[in-house]
């Protein structure tokens, strides 16, 4: 990644509506910023993820904004840490950040900006469900670690340019992205991150998960960048 010196990102919280509910979400607009990626954490996880806000600042060096926001409300999360209720529901995930998308579609300082998302284990598979559902709007997606197979027969109906990251020492998960390859219809690619599992914490992996996805928006949003 080689950063273009954009200087810091506006950044402010945000609320998402989301049918009855409404979402908290952290926005940050780098200066001169070429294109926008959606945030979708994993089971257990939220807009805070340490893993995702690593990601989204080496996203932000080379100008692309970050949504990064949660898809449960804080009475949800209570309730999925204790019954795993919400987690898997990749219909609900993925519904809510389509919602997500057309907000950010609404929002005249951000509907110009090509769109990216980035999902995260579960959140992978609602990218893809959410990507199926806005064929128009989403132009690239990258999954982290991710369980695209929990998608099912969405995958056949996105159109964005998908790229699954994975550890090369997370066997499971690696299984579950092969399962799936032949069924994109897009252009898509599976890279691997060499000794890394399934959270990619060994020295270095999450640098190489940023610099992947940097590579992979920097092709298919930021087309137009200067």
């Amino acid at each position: 990644m080689g950063g273009q010196g954009a200087g810091s990102p506006e950044t402010r919280s945000v609320t998402i509506p989301a049918g009855a509910i409404e979402l908290q979400g952290d926005l940050a607009v780098p200066p001169r910023c070429v294109g926008l990626v959606l945030f979708a954490h994993g089971s257990g996880s939220s807009r805070l993820s340490p893993r995702n806000r690593k990601v989204a600042e080496a996203l932000q060096r080379e100008r692309f904004a970050t949504l990064l926001f949660d898809l449960l409300t804080a009475s949800e999360e209570r309730e999925d840490a204790t019954t795993g209720r919400f987690r898997f529901d990749i219909v609900l995930l993925g519904r809510r950040l389509a919602l997500a998308t057309d907000w950010v579609e609404t929002n005249p300082a951000l509907r110009a900006l090509p769109l990216g998302y980035f999902g995260a284990s579960t959140g992978a598979a609602a990218a893809l469900w959410a990507g199926a559902e806005r064929p128009g709007a989403v132009r690239a997606i990258v999954s982290r670690g991710g369980r695209p197979d929990l998608a099912g027969g969405q995958i056949p109906q996105v159109r964005a340019p998908t790229l699954l990251i994975v550890g090369s020492n997370d066997p499971q998960v690696l299984e579950f992205n092969r399962q799936v390859l032949q069924t994109f219809a897009v252009d898509h690619e599976l890279s691997l991150v060499k000794g890394a599992t399934h959270l990619f914490e060994e020295t270095g992996a999450l640098e190489e998960v940023a610099r992947l996805a940097c590579r992979w928006f920097g092709m298919h949003l930021a087309v137009g960048r200067r």
